[in-house]
């Protein structure tokens, strides 16, 4: 079995690095006019519904499919609204089709400098796994040019929880480094998930990691042991943001990190009684630091959804957006960027977005073939819908 795993997953590079190729080919006109390169591109079209057959559970398939030939310059670059270790977050418009987007331009060098190729190609893959979810963020296209990635995402600009949490809870400090940051909302109010980056994939049920990763304050403490642990630590994660959500603060927070890593390994959450029982009851569940006794620790996801203070959600309305959310993000339409941190706003538009003129040598050819696979987009039909 594990040499079928092997082969399957040496196939499924190829064939991503062969869709890269392809798409080269394509964008390059005078080459598409050879004879030998079309006949090479004319693929029969029952030779894909078999491929898509035999692999029902991967998304080789849709990467066979040839995307339109996006580049960089099919946009209109308005501002920067975020930035990150690897490059900057954009509100772009597509110039033919005028709807909005959210354009992550990552910058190859320094990916490969730190050594992060591995976490950057499992976001995409996340992403391509969960493209119509209703509240994680949407890809629409990736592609990359010699020096630069481009994710073409989701806008939304209601703003981020921890903005909401600061302004609607008066028991909430603004310490921006004690926030959940990739909870976003959109303009009606709905939750939407992004950044992918650290997630793990391919852990079965039972199975275990050991990386050690996190931001500090939602770290479990079998994280912080340096013990092997498994999915459990997403409901302690996610009990450490209802806590937050609830009380204004996350749970063991303390200005000193040693002091706060502390009273995560040692001390009990505070509960206190302006919460329902059901809530604080909820909160001690996901807050058990013992990850055998931690609620979602038998049936997963199942715990949660039967637990009382769950109780009035109505879980196929809540799948279909039917729920009106209690918090509506006041916009007046995609180019309000009050939601945005001005840090990032106020910055200068780089016209290198659009150019792709490097000096050609090792480091920059290395760069340019690192990231096989990376390039995707919907059938022709969805393009920009």
């Amino acid at each position: 079995m594990r040499h079928l795993k092997l082969t399957n997953s040496f196939i499924k590079e190829r064939k991503m690095g062969l869709n890269d190729f392809i798409q080269k080919l394509v964008s390059t006109p005078h080459i598409c006019q050879h004879v030998e390169v079309n006949n090479f591109l004319k693929i029969d079209e029952n030779q894909n519904e078999e491929v898509e057959n035999e692999l029902p559970d991967s998304d080789v398939s849709r990467n066979c499919l040839l995307p339109s030939q996006i580049k960089p310059c099919d946009f209109d670059y308005l501002k920067i609204i975020g930035k990150g270790s690897f490059g900057k977050v954009l509100l772009a418009r597509h110039k033919e089709s005028t709807k909005y987007y959210a354009v992550k331009v990552l910058q190859k060098k320094i990916i490969m400098k730190k050594k992060e190729q591995k976490h950057i190609m499992a976001e995409r893959s996340v992403l391509m796994k969960n493209i119509k979810h209703p509240f994680l963020v949407g890809l629409h296209y990736s592609f990359q040019t010699t020096d630069k990635l481009y994710f073409v995402l989701d806008y939304v600009n209601g703003g981020e929880v921890s903005h909401s949490l600061r302004e609607n809870l008066p028991g909430a400090q603004s310490q921006s480094d004690a926030t959940p940051e990739n909870i976003l909302l959109d303009s009606q109010g709905h939750i939407v998930l992004t950044d992918f980056g650290l997630c793990k994939e391919g852990l079965d049920p039972n199975g275990t990691t050991t990386t050690f990763c996190g931001t500090p304050e939602y770290l479990a403490p079998e994280v912080l042991q340096k013990q092997a642990y498994d999915r459990t630590v997403d409901w302690w994660c996610l009990g450490s943001v209802l806590y937050e959500m609830l009380y204004g603060l996350p749970p063991f927070y303390s200005r000193n990190t040693a002091e706060m890593y502390n009273n995560i390994l040692h001390k009990a959450p505070v509960l206190k009684p302006n919460v329902s029982n059901a809530g604080r009851d909820l909160l001690e569940g996901l807050l058990q630091k013992d990850r055998t006794k931690r609620l979602g620790g038998k049936d997963d996801f199942l715990e949660l959804k039967y637990h009382s203070f769950f109780s009035p959600i109505n879980w196929e309305d809540l799948m279909a957006k039917k729920i009106i959310p209690p918090f509506v993000p006041s916009v007046s339409g995609p180019t309000d960027l009050r939601h945005f941190d001005p840090e990032f706003t106020h910055l200068p538009v780089s016209s290198s977005l659009c150019t792709d003129t490097l000096t050609v040598t090792s480091s920059v050819k290395e760069a340019a073939g690192a990231f096989p696979g990376f390039s995707y987009g919907p059938p022709a039909e969805l393009s920009f819908m």
